[in-house]
């Protein structure tokens, strides 16, 4: 069993319009909803890769009513959301046809008590000595201490539990002191953390700071890993044009299945990119379809740095 962590749960809402213009009205052709927040999203891609999931984190008001009915229908996932008093929050991705970008909006999410915090973590504890692998993922919510993630890969880690965070900020910065398994910034969430701007050598002053592994985003130029058995870029067979809208978890699941599965640094990051591609490629956002994963997967390059 695989355990995520979205702290921030959200209904993600996209919109596909035929080309988005500013100060002007628009049609929207499709609609889209699922539930989302990057935990979330990373537990329904690894159901779909076969492995056994639960989901925990927060869910209140009539949007975390939503998330909690649609994420029943998820094959594969366990739902242990806890409830919150504060309203679960929306995100809205609107797809320009004609470009096939994607312009995002985040609301911020519920505030969160002392008291669901700490029902929170004993739940977590409780959760955390049933699981094989942990991904903790994304923004905090309002009320929630600027430290949980540190706090929750200590709890792992005690437990003997590799941990996989996904996060930026302070957040981050703290949760990396930890010393998780794996941490996956992005090249700005990563420049942020190290103040370098030059990928390379910021994801090894990255593992520096305490985590066991560095895998940073290059958005197209797929993925760049720091760890102890060595370095590597692995990249996408050619330049990809689509919605990115939850890329980076399907890339976070990639890794964490292949971790839980024992492979090797490239065989991870191969899956984790031909993921992440095929999430792109997608029409619906965070999404991906097999047959595109298996074909990007056979083309993914991956070379020591």
């Amino acid at each position: 069993m695989i355990l995520t962590v979205t702290l921030n749960t959200a209904l993600d809402v996209t919109y596909r319009v035929p080309r988005l213009l500013p100060h002007a009205s628009h049609r929207v052709t499709t609609v889209t909803e699922r539930p989302g927040g990057k935990g979330l999203n990373v537990a329904r891609v690894l159901a779909a890769l076969g492995h056994k999931v639960t989901a925990t984190g927060f869910a209140g008001g009539p949007v975390g009513s939503v998330v909690r009915n649609m994420l029943a229908m998820s094959p594969g996932v366990v739902d242990a959301l806890l409830p919150c008093e504060g309203a679960s929050r929306r995100t809205v991705a609107v797809v320009d046809e004609a470009s096939g970008d994607t312009t995002q909006f985040n609301e911020p999410g519920p505030l969160i008590t002392p008291a669901e915090w700490s029902r929170f973590l004993t739940h977590y504890e409780e959760l955390v000595a049933q699981v094989r692998a942990v991904a903790l993922c994304g923004s905090l919510p309002p009320g929630v201490p600027v430290g949980a993630y540190a706090v929750l890969v200590r709890v792992a880690r005690a437990a003997g539990v590799p941990v996989l965070l996904d996060t930026s900020g302070e957040a981050l910065r703290r949760g990396v002191a930890a010393r998780p398994e794996i941490i996956k910034p992005n090249a700005a969430e990563l420049a942020e953390l190290t103040g370098s701007r030059d990928p390379l050598p910021a994801t090894r002053d990255a593992r520096r700071r305490g985590a066991h592994a560095v895998v940073t985003s290059l958005g197209p130029g797929g993925l760049l890993a720091a760890t102890a058995e060595g370095s590597w870029q692995a990249a996408p067979p050619r330049p990809l044009s689509g919605n990115p809208t939850g890329a980076g978890d399907s890339a976070v699941a990639g890794l964490l299945s292949a971790l839980a599965e024992g492979l090797d640094w490239p065989a991870r990051l191969t899956r984790a990119v031909a993921l992440s591609a095929a999430t792109v490629l997608a029409p619906v956002a965070g999404e991906f379809d097999p047959r595109t994963y298996e074909e990007v997967r056979g083309s993914v390059k991956v070379t020591p740095v």
